[in-house]
């Protein structure tokens, strides 16, 4: 995979992006999640996160009361103190990180030093692989601009236009 390639591409398919996006929220496609996790497979079977980290570079994670808890457990602090050290509350009144890169990034090989107690929306990004990605779209959109994964999986679900066609069926 060619890495500086790949991170070029949320740069160069944004308007694409949107317009695929906002005809998928009017077609309500009834396979989206199946497709969505298909190519979320095979486009993750080529990228290695740890070759980009442009996620915990550029953008903060929500941490719910749980995650702040955990992690300041885990650090030995108080979560009190977890709070004034690293997050503020943004618009939507949700804790965040006060600034980018994530204060957990190691830079040296993009790891997180929290990765086994990080936060849920952390250990489900970028969220192309769950249910209810119509729900989601929306954030999907967002994080093309953020994920060069991302922005492979929707592009090639562009080029493949294959949004009302069933997928093979997965039993649980």
């Amino acid at each position: 995979m060619e890495y500086d390639k790949l991170l070029d591409l949320p740069k160069q398919t944004t308007d694409k992006n949107k317009s695929f996006i906002t005809k998928l929220k009017k077609k309500k496609p009834n396979h989206i999640d199946t497709i969505f996790q298909q190519k979320h497979e095979e486009v993750f079977e080529d990228i290695d996160c740890l070759k980009c980290g442009n996620c915990c570079k550029t953008t903060s994670p929500v941490f719910r009361d749980v995650d702040i808890k955990r992690i300041a457990k885990k650090q030995r602090i108080k979560s009190v103190k977890f709070i004034e050290t690293y997050l503020r509350v943004d618009s939507d009144g949700d804790y965040v990180l006060k600034s980018s890169p994530c204060a957990f990034l190691d830079q040296g090989d993009n790891s997180c030093t929290i990765y086994n107690y990080r936060p849920l929306a952390c250990e489900g990004y970028p969220h192309t692989n769950r249910k209810n990605m119509y729900q989601i779209l929306d954030l999907t959109l967002k994080n093309t601009e953020v994920c060069p994964a991302v922005a492979k999986i929707v592009t090639e679900l562009q080029k493949e236009n294959n949004m009302d066609k069933p997928g093979p069926r997965k039993n649980n």
